[in-house]
């Protein structure tokens, strides 16, 4: 995986925690997830298509989830309904400032709508196989991974 790719989604990911919830988020280093078990208890998960093709998916713990939705809207969350579309949209806004990030290298890319997953253990399924490229996150609230798994079109 060309690594301009996970440049991008790193740099969006601390880009829309510090701007849409005032968090600043501290990346990991990337490593290859071998499963399809999330590293979260929340999952967006958006396809691509275009100059690349694949899919990306953000898992938040709990407590990091409430805390930035909390953040967004400015009070308490107590529904896991408003946390859990929490995810997606947030899944769409990092993808979305990514794409522009490398459409500025040339790349156009297309997004779908994201899924929304949710519970212990839940399965990320990929569009492509074998393994993706996790990029861990701290914030002071919690954890959150950017899984990605994407190649050239060619």
């Amino acid at each position: 995986m060309n690594v301009k790719y996970i440049n991008a989604f790193i740099e969006s990911a601390v880009n829309v925690l510090k701007v849409m919830a005032f968090i600043d988020a501290t990346p990991g280093k990337p490593y290859a997830k071998q499963d399809q078990t999330a590293r979260g208890d929340f999952s967006g998960l958006i396809t691509f298509s275009g100059s690349v093709t694949g899919s990306l998916a953000l898992s938040f713990s709990e407590s990091c989830i409430y805390k930035i939705v909390s953040n967004m809207l400015g009070e308490n969350q107590e529904t896991s309904n408003m946390v859990k579309n929490a995810a997606g949209e947030l899944t769409n806004m990092i993808s979305g400032d990514a794409r522009k990030r490398l459409q500025s290298q040339g790349l156009i890319i297309q997004a779908d709508i994201p899924v929304i997953l949710s519970g212990k253990d839940h399965l990320i399924k990929h569009v492509l196989t074998g393994p993706s490229i996790i990029v861990p996150f701290e914030t002071a609230f919690g954890a959150f991974v950017v899984d990605i798994n994407i190649k050239d079109v060619k």
